[in-house]
């Protein structure tokens, strides 16, 4: 019986699949590259071939050159609600899915909705919507994805707080860069095409300098890639005869390095379209009533984060952390572990490296790789 509900579900999959609207975003490496003005290029031009578009969120940020092209797309009117005695507005996702629209344009996808609505973010929002049969165009900046936020965060020295779990943009059927030179992007932002005059000075000194934007703009060429490359190898399967990737993330209750080693994983499996695990071995000394609630707590959101980047996360009890390691990497059938560079102190120094070799030794034999993240 188990086998037949599984072949009812993936039946079902399948239908809900052929159901599904279609998922187009455009990716830019930052503000004022023209993903909002290339989305409503876009809309203007399904106008015109008789398509049922409507704008369901688009933010021009006064610019002139985007408002006008406004003219003559239908907008969905948001809906208006208090929040801390002011009146905002959000996206009227109800009234999207009413009126059903062939294709909606939804911008910034990592914006986080106002207290009281339905999802707390609008990727979650545009889930809805797709499930609901309704192509969406969306658009999102490369500093908004979740596991490139300490790689932005070195390069800009901003912590972003809006983010979008990688999984969001593995659900796209087309992932679109719009690319800028570092010189065309800053001559834009003198010229006033990107923020108002008084905010000129503040993002030159800050946010849009050439270094900062070539990096930046090297992470979504790189991202876009990837994306095509997940598109290929979905489309056009490679022979059966290759082993398929499986990485294997290995974090301890240390909260920094657990959670760069999450997320490099994350980049790892993502840039390889590769099923991975997080593990945490919990051994005696590291067992509930002997570790502190701000460590455990921590443990807990970084299993979340994990979760959210795509993983299975496992958790072991064990006694000997390289065997618990190499256990789970035979279970799974891992071919790649990734840990990361222990910081050693000299009271477990002479235990970490224990640890390591260890580990290595038992993985010489084995047809698996060990990568030790910085």
């Amino acid at each position: 019986m188990p086998d037949k509900d599984q072949n009812v579900q993936h039946f079902l999959e399948l239908i809900r699949q052929s159901r599904r609207g279609k998922f187009k975003v455009y990716i830019g490496m930052s503000a004022g590259v023209g993903k909002t003005f290339r989305m409503l290029q876009e809309a203007q031009t399904l106008l015109r071939n008789g398509v049922d578009v409507k704008i369901g969120y688009v933010e021009t940020h006064k610019r002139k050159e985007t408002e006008a092209l406004l003219e003559g797309l239908p907008v969905i009117p948001r809906r208006n609600l208090f929040y801390k005695g002011k009146e905002l507005d959000e996206m009227d996702v109800q009234a999207i899915l009413n009126l059903h629209p062939e294709v909606v344009i939804v911008d910034e996808l990592a914006h986080t909705n106002i207290e009281g609505s339905k999802n707390e973010k609008r990727w979650q929002d545009v889930m809805d919507i797709l499930d609901a049969g309704i192509n969406v165009i969306s658009a999102i900046n490369i500093q908004h994805i979740e596991s490139l936020n300490e790689e932005v965060k070195e390069i800009t020295g901003i912590d972003v707080a809006e983010r979008v779990p990688d999984k969001v943009l593995k659900e796209a059927d087309e992932v679109v860069n719009i690319d800028l030179t570092a010189d065309e992007l800053i001559t834009r932002l003198k010229e006033g095409k990107i923020y108002t005059p008084d905010k000129i000075a503040i993002a030159m000194k800050n946010f849009f300098q050439s270094e900062k934007i070539l990096q930046l703009r090297e992470l979504a060429l790189k991202e876009v890639a990837s994306q095509v490359e997940r598109k290929i190898e979905t489309e056009l399967p490679r022979g059966a005869h290759l082993r398929p990737e499986y990485f294997l993330g290995c974090i301890s209750s240390n909260h920094s390095i657990a959670t760069k080693v999450i997320r490099k994983t994350a980049r790892l499996a993502s840039y390889y379209h590769s099923k991975w695990f997080v593990l945490y071995v919990q051994t005696p000394k590291e067992a509930g009533d002997k570790i502190g609630l701000a460590e455990q707590r921590h443990l807990i959101n970084n299993f979340k984060l994990a979760t959210e980047l795509g993983a299975e996360v496992l958790r072991v009890k064990h006694t000997n952390i390289a065997k618990a390691i190499i256990e789970t990497a035979e279970e799974k059938s891992i071919t790649t572990i990734c840990i990361g560079k222990p910081h050693l102190t000299l009271f477990n120094v002479i235990l970490s490296t224990a640890v390591f070799n260890q580990l290595l030794t038992k993985l010489a034999a084995s047809d698996i790789d060990v990568v030790i993240l910085s």
